[in-house]
């Protein structure tokens, strides 16, 4: 690199390589996920948000996809579970094949679960799938499973694992024998169906671990880059030593001044890249891909603002205590310039700006409020959200607003 490079063009940049610049508008769904980075589901709005703000996709278009398997929701990093373009099924399975085998040996460990007490009951499973005129959910397959689905008792409920059935279905997920199906087909809910999937992504797939992380690398640098190995270390949930061995073949570059480092092929492109002079506003979820990606929330935050208090939290904690935004952003060429929360009484948006409200700014905000309204109901960011559980911040933003 030629010269140092300064946190506002980095920002920026990351800004544009996630799209959030208008760069992908009227792309599909796929593309979008395809180009900016898988989007983190945990049965909320982040995936309909996300996709909105950099492709202007709407909520039925993006359910379609999902219908038609052009993007689904599936375990994949870190065995978490985030949406993928179906060009990307196979990697995101095999890289996170690991955490439902983890989750079957810490069973057996603690619980006396063996694994051929669960290749026993992914037998029931998929025989039952099989003979169902439809999907099954986990009451449907518990009775159809009978005495193969075995309770763990009270020790089994303080590990999170109630039944052995659970593991069985990550299991068969993660070999891509079955996949979950939403109740109602949307992803900003967490009530599933499963069903037989056939053909599997991985059916006559040779893809070994050690290249599927090598192959993960690459996309995450080419989505999140100029990125340090301890972000992707924490997006892969790799270790020191297999981060270094993934890496290895792509020859990354540094950029002279910090530990980041960048695809060779974006050298160029990154150097001569300047910071846009107007405005790039977009409303997202605190766990997009611009924030998630990396997961160092301070490089976003100017650090005056770090020091303003943190809404609808504990007196005296502020933004910058915070591992996590804590409310949906705002973002301005990839600084976060605001928060916001959608009131379904009064339906709309209410923001808190930290930069005063400029007419696009504006425009944004009543585009985004829209979309929620009409098309998504409510910007319910995780399952535990609702509307009485973010009133604090509600009310706080609207104090900060008028203050």
């Amino acid at each position: 690199m030629a010269s140092d490079v300064t946190e506002e063009k980095l920002r920026a940049w990351w800004a544009h390589r996630q799209g959030l610049d208008g760069g992908l508008t009227g792309s599909s769904a796929a593309d979008v996920l395809a180009r900016t980075g898988w989007s983190r589901s945990v049965g909320g709005c982040t995936p309909y948000l996300g996709l909105f703000a950099r492709g202007g996709v709407a909520r039925e278009a993006a359910d379609a996809d999902v219908a038609a398997l052009r993007i689904h929701e599936l375990p994949s990093a870190r065995g978490c579970t985030y949406v993928l373009p179906r060009q990307d099924f196979a990697l995101g399975l095999v890289v996170g094949g690991e955490a439902p085998r983890g989750d079957i040996a810490a069973a057996g460990r603690h619980l006396g679960v063996t694994p051929a007490e669960i290749d026993g009951l992914c037998a029931r499973v998929l025989a039952a799938l099989e003979a169902a005129d439809g999907p099954m959910d986990p009451a449907d397959l518990r009775r159809a499973c009978g005495d193969a689905v075995r309770s763990l008792g009270a020790e089994g409920k303080k590990r999170g694992q109630s039944t052995t059935l659970p593991m069985a279905l990550g299991l068969l997920q993660a070999r891509g024998e079955i996949r979950r199906v939403s109740i109602n087909g949307r992803l900003d809910q967490q009530r599933f169906s499963y069903v037989r999937w056939s053909p599997s992504p991985l059916s006559g797939n040779d893809l070994d671990l050690e290249t599927a992380r090598t192959e993960l690398a690459r996309r995450y640098f080419t989505w999140a880059g100029p990125a340090s190995l301890r972000h992707f270390r924490w997006f892969s949930g790799l270790t020191a030593a297999a981060a270094r061995t993934a890496v290895a073949p792509l020859d990354l570059a540094p950029v002279r001044g910090t530990d980041l480092l960048l695809l060779p092929g974006d050298v160029a492109t990154f150097e001569s890249f300047t910071v846009p002079r107007r405005p790039q506003y977009a409303l997202v979820a605190g766990i997009d891909g611009i924030h998630l990606l990396h997961r160092e929330m301070n490089r976003l935050f100017d650090p005056d603002d770090l020091r303003r208090p943190e809404p609808g939290g504990k007196p005296g904690r502020t933004l910058g205590d915070e591992s996590d935004p804590q409310c949906p952003i705002i973002v301005d060429r990839g600084r976060i310039v605001g928060l916001w929360e959608y009131d379904i009484d009064a339906t709309e948006i209410v923001y808190w700006s930290f930069v005063s409200p400029d007419a696009a700014m504006k425009e944004a905000v009543a585009r985004t409020e829209e979309f929620v309204r009409e098309q998504l109901g409510d910007a319910r960011t995780s399952i535990l959200d609702s509307p009485q559980s973010r009133a604090p911040r509600i009310a706080d933003l609207r104090a900060a607003t008028h203050g």
